[in-house]
């Protein structure tokens, strides 16, 4: 990019809104407007307007009785974001490749992106026969499958009728689920149990297992889930890979600090 480009790009309005914002630190985490136009260098009438605006957004509130700003919640959102992004496949990579080594099947890692399932890691067996298709990168619509169905388990009704709504259900097997009511039940079981088993409901032959991965906050982050060829594997084995799932998804959420109830 260019000089002039820059210049055509440049916007000097968020620049002082972003100014604002890093204004705060650990020893001064509140401000009044006139302590922000001096630290700044702005015009008390110029910081009144970007702050004004910046609590519109819950980038910073407003104490009503000492007319101070601080930073606002809007702020703890994007930062829990940015600490799952970047922790969350170091923290769970080592798990995975031991789950794969304990199962011998194919190990995934997905989490929900902008309305959409995106697999963010992967681990597959080099003995499989089988390639599955699904790759770290791929982008599914957001009830895809068994990772799909246990990130959606754990969403708000509203936000479940919404991406319904946005990426109507479709057929891809005889298996597969098309009735919007009985993919609720789904949900709320996945709820009850904890985990998911999905048979053949989005590739003829293929199924898995699947169980959530929470935060700090307890909110789930992520789905972790094993493919398999459907014939592969018995009752045994399958309770096994469940067992071994629900186990790998609580280490994993133990370690991005999630503390249950029952602990």
């Amino acid at each position: 990019m260019t000089g002039d480009d820059r210049e055509t790009f440049y916007n000097k309005s968020l620049e002082r809104a972003l100014q604002i914002m890093n204004a705060f630190r650990a020893d001064r985490q509140e401000l009044t407007i006139g302590q922000l136009a001096e630290i700044l260098h702005l015009s008390r009438a110029t910081v009144t307007r970007l702050c004004t605006t910046l609590v519109k957004y819950d980038y910073l509130k407003k104490n009503p009785e000492s007319k101070k700003y601080s930073l606002g919640i809007r702020l703890f959102d994007l930062g829990s974001i940015v600490f799952d992004s970047f922790s969350l496949r170091r923290v769970a990579s080592p798990h995975l490749s031991r789950l794969q080594m304990k199962v011998g099947k194919t190990i995934y890692l997905g989490v929900m992106d902008n309305d959409e399932l995106l697999y963010i890691d992967k681990r597959e067996d080099p003995r499989n026969p089988v390639s599955f298709t699904s790759r770290v990168g791929t982008r599914r619509p957001p009830y895809w499958g068994m990772l799909g169905i246990v990130l959606m388990a754990y969403l708000a009704v509203s936000e479940v009728e919404r991406l319904l709504q946005k990426y109507p259900l479709a057929a891809t097997t005889k298996k597969s689920i098309t009735g919007n009511e009985e993919y609720m039940e789904r949900l709320s079981k996945v709820r009850k149990q904890g985990y998911y088993v999905e048979i053949e409901e989005v590739f003829e032959g293929i199924g898995g297992v699947s169980a959530p991965v929470r935060d700090f906050s307890g909110k789930v982050i992520a789905g972790i889930g094993v493919g398999f060829i459907s014939s592969s594997v018995d009752s045994k084995g399958l309770k096994r890979i469940i067992k071994e799932v629900t186990e790998t998804a609580g280490v994993i959420s133990r370690e991005m600090g999630y503390v249950s109830r029952g602990s």
